[in-house]
């Protein structure tokens, strides 16, 4: 679903027609994510007639979708004094239940909220539905089934539809969200968001291009609407990075889209701030830096704005102010972090504890890694974002700090890195022990790479590079019998590939390894096959020294 919040609120008639347009004037300033706006209204409307509890339920709403709990609440709850649409207020509370996951306490409020409904209402279905979708803890086929109760009711209601749609996106069912976002739209042609969410799903399906025409669609009903300009921008985002060849491109097509939506929204702090999140996906830190000092010109109590100077710190190169702004955020009463947070906070004091000459102090290093492991505890897959900093460690030849990066991800399947991550983190540990002497190896890590590279045979049986690994891990543990065994294990995979194979200089000198280990590891216990295997070099590479010098010594 979109990055925040969207709940698209039924336009409903009232008794009162000038409070009813009042209202249904702030929903549309939601639905366009003009939230300063539709806030303003609606306690225009609540002073002018304390006694509408649906623009109490629809203010509390706006709060909730912003995260700012504590004033949902209150308007929910005075929305409960109110002599109009009270019970709409018992829905807002319930979703607070349900961020709370009480659900018994959540279903009673829903309860409470639909004991007085006529029998041709659907409204309050529609918003115990959304408060199921918009919860913390989503919970979309219970959603499904309120919605269907809804169009049971009125089959032909926009809404209903445009809601029910909502709900099979978030549980993965494209064709019925589409068919049902198909149908919204039919019922209702001013519903924009509907056709909108068309696109949504062709984007998720990465087609870009269909997707940027069905948008484009939208533009030309209604070329002020704001929200499809954001979907165009995270559209041309995600078609940059998934096909780099059009980064350039279209990430500045991201970004002129996304400036365009903050144009038609009300560059309140909050939009801001979604913008300032929008930077640091397309990855424009130094407009990033900007935009934070603007916002700490502004509101220079909003503890948010630290997370962005640190962010925008750290990648401009100023890592002390990145660590201070960062921890400043985190150390906020009432901040949540995320693992973003911790992923630059590590990362930076790794930074600051590098030298000139790319030495890294191991205090500083094991500090990063402790915040680089919450982040991981926080956000399982931000370790993905990590494989580049291992790779950079690898090419300095720091394989201790490297195998410390990779174990992350080498310890988590689901990261699209995982299979990379594993073979990186075998073959530094295996680079990191390789030269020391036998009494200062570490086993247990050794150990631990030679079961990774179990792992990964297991994901790719066809990584033939494994069983050599493992032949030279085996080695360093001076395990002669698993030496003899994975080296034989590569051998035979190498040579089922054919002669073509074989005779490729690369891969000879692996084998020339590969029978010099075995003939080193049988000298001690059985002279014969290690003769043989020595042979076998020779054979391969008539002046390999050290296999002439071996079957000199064993006869």
């Amino acid at each position: 679903m979109n990055k925040f919040k969207i709940f698209s609120l039924a336009l409903v008639a009232s008794a009162t027609a000038a409070t009813a347009q009042d209202i249904n004037q702030a929903k549309k300033a939601i639905d366009a994510e003009q939230f300063d706006k539709a806030k303003t209204m609606l306690k225009s409307i609540i002073k002018s007639k304390p006694s509408d509890g649906e623009a109490n339920f629809v203010l509390g709403n706006v709060y909730l979708n912003q995260s700012v709990v504590d004033s949902a609440k209150i308007y929910f709850n005075n929305g409960l004094q109110a002599s109009d649409k009270k019970n709409l207020n018992y829905i807002g509370l319930g979703q607070l239940d349900l961020d709370a996951k009480n659900t018994t306490a959540a279903q009673a409020n829903f309860a409470l909220a639909t004991k007085d409904m006529r029998k041709k209402d659907v409204n309050e279905f529609i918003y115990i539905a959304r408060a199921y979708m918009n919860s913390d803890n989503p919970d979309y086929k219970n959603a499904v089934e309120v919605l269907k109760r809804a169009l049971v009711v009125d089959p032909q209601n926009a809404q209903a539809l445009l809601a029910i749609g909502d709900a099979y996106y978030g549980s993965n069912n494209q064709n019925d969200a589409y068919k049902s976002y198909r149908d919204a739209f039919t019922a209702d042609n001013t519903l924009l968001r509907a056709k909108m969410q068309l696109g949504v799903l062709l984007k998720g399906a990465k087609s870009y291009d269909e997707a940027i025409k069905s948008f484009n669609e939208v533009i030309a009903l209604d070329a002020n609407y704001g929200p499809v300009y954001r979907e165009l921008a995270e559209t041309y985002y995600k078609w940059a990075r998934n096909k780099p060849s059009t980064s350039k491109v279209n990430l500045q097509n991201a970004i002129t889209n996304y400036e365009k939506y903050l144009s038609l929204t009300d560059y309140s702090l909050d939009s801001k701030m979604r913008h300032a999140d929008f930077l640091i996906l397309v990855k424009d830190y130094k407009q990033l830096e900007t935009v934070a000092n603007k916002m700490i010109a502004e509101d220079k109590v909003n503890p948010r704005i630290f997370r962005y100077l640190g962010y925008a710190a750290y990648e401009n190169g100023n890592v002390d102010v990145a660590i201070k702004s960062i921890e400043d955020f985190i150390k906020a009463p009432g901040n949540k972090a995320i693992g973003r947070d911790y992923y630059y906070l590590g990362l930076a004091k790794i930074k600051k504890g590098t030298a000139a000459d790319g030495t890294i102090d191991q205090a500083a290093f094991d500090a990063g890694l402790a915040d680089i492991k919450k982040a991981i505890e926080l956000e399982p897959l931000v370790v993905e974002e990590f494989a580049d900093f291992g790779k950079e460690l690898f090419g300095k030849k720091q394989y201790v700090q490297a195998a410390s990066i990779f174990e992350l991800g080498a310890n988590n399947k689901e990261s699209k890195n995982y299979l990379d991550d594993a073979v990186y983190y075998g073959i530094s540990v295996y680079y990191g022990n390789a030269g020391k002497p036998v009494e200062s190896r570490d086993k247990v890590a050794l150990e631990k790479a030679n079961a990774t590279f179990d792992k990964v045979l297991e994901a790719s049986p066809t990584y033939d590079e494994a069983y050599l690994y493992k032949g030279r891990i085996s080695s360093a543990l001076d395990k002669d019998d698993l030496i003899i065994k994975n080296y034989e294990d590569y051998v035979a995979k190498i040579t089922a590939k054919g002669a073509e194979e074989v005779a490729k200089p690369a891969t000879a000198k692996k084998i020339v390894e590969s029978y010099n280990a075995i003939g080193a590891a049988y000298a001690n216990t059985d002279k014969v096959k290690a003769l043989e295997y020595f042979n076998k070099t020779l054979v391969l590479d008539p002046a390999n020294t050290y296999a002439a010098q071996s079957i000199k010594s064993l006869k």
